[in-house]
């Protein structure tokens, strides 16, 4: 707050999509996910950019569920580059095609940022869900990356992962990637039903969050090794349907009510909605994320992957 009255934002989340042809069992997205049939159309998304923009966003991740599963995502980049917004790409690099990319590319995106369950294809299709989604998504980095896209790789890091950390740094740098993001998982939605076979031990994230440092020493002047950021207060989140959330654990917490962009402008959602008013309020105090599981005692426990 300032002098009152909330801080301009400055980053929006724009998640266009629940869909997603992976089935990824840390997907924070969600258990009951938005249908299609309530998506905002890409007219719809050209206003809530222009709106973003007047308020003083300059930065919009185009995110899902998988954003390519969009027929109309390059009109959807072209509109947030024509509000003068900077495009960020967060895809999971299945279901794009080189084509879509160099035309996103075309259009004006600024930046792509592509996931990997794991450095292993083995272990990454399994995680994913998906035989032969480390493959595709290797490709459509290096066509990123071939086209003159800035690239980011990702990685959500868990007790099936944690212990290739140099191994992922490696893959970025092979991809000529500028920068690599380490995550720990979320555990709200399809993460929180996996939580027994996902977190860590506490030596293992003591061992891992080590190796981050030293990766970023080696490197530096190479490629960023970087730490995932949790969604900040200058940040939204715009659900499939239109929802506005300040975080993207919101949707979780009881009683909360959430505004609409096909109802309302986001000026008079930032400065007025109750899910906003609430999470500004210094006295509200929502339930604690559950994250205590990394150093939780660890039992055998098989994935639940993600459905549609």
């Amino acid at each position: 707050m300032e002098n009152g009255a909330p801080r301009q934002p400055l980053g929006l989340v724009a998640e266009l999509t629940h869909r997603c042809p992976l089935g990824c069992p840390y997907c924070s997205n969600p258990l009951t996910l938005e249908s299609r049939d309530g998506e905002l159309d890409a007219a719809t998304w050209a206003r809530v950019f222009q709106e973003a923009a007047s308020v003083g966003v300059d930065h919009v991740h185009l995110s899902g569920g998988e954003p390519g599963a969009r027929h109309d995502l390059v009109d959807i980049a072209a509109h947030a580059r024509e509000a003068g917004l900077h495009t960020t790409l967060i895809t999971s690099g299945f279901g794009i095609a080189a084509r879509t990319m160099r035309d996103l590319w075309e259009a004006g995106l600024d930046h792509v940022q592509v996931s990997f369950q794991d450095s292993d294809a083995v272990s990454a299709d399994r995680i994913a869900g998906q035989r032969g989604a480390f493959q595709r998504k290797h490709a459509l980095a290096a066509e990123a990356v071939r086209i003159g896209l800035p690239l980011t790789v990702s990685f959500v890091v868990h007790r099936a992962n944690i212990e290739r950390i140099s191994a992922m740094v490696d893959l970025a740098l092979g991809l000529r990637a500028a920068r690599v993001e380490f995550a720990h998982v979320q555990y709200d939605g399809w993460a929180l039903k996996n939580r027994a076979a996902l977190a860590p031990t506490a030596d293992q994230v003591l061992r891992a969050t080590a190796n981050v440092e030293r990766l970023r020493r080696e490197h530096q002047g190479r490629i960023t090794v970087d730490t995932a950021a949790p969604a900040g207060p200058a940040e939204f989140i715009v659900t499939p349907s239109g929802r506005v959330l300040p975080n993207p654990a919101a949707d979780s917490i009881p009683g909360l009510e959430f505004w609409n962009v096909r109802d309302r402008s986001l000026a008079d959602i930032w400065a007025h909605s109750p899910a906003f008013s609430a999470f500004r309020d210094p006295g509200f105090c929502p339930p604690p994320p559950c994250t205590a599981g990394f150093a939780a005692a660890q039992e055998d426990a098989a994935y639940v992957h993600r459905s549609m």
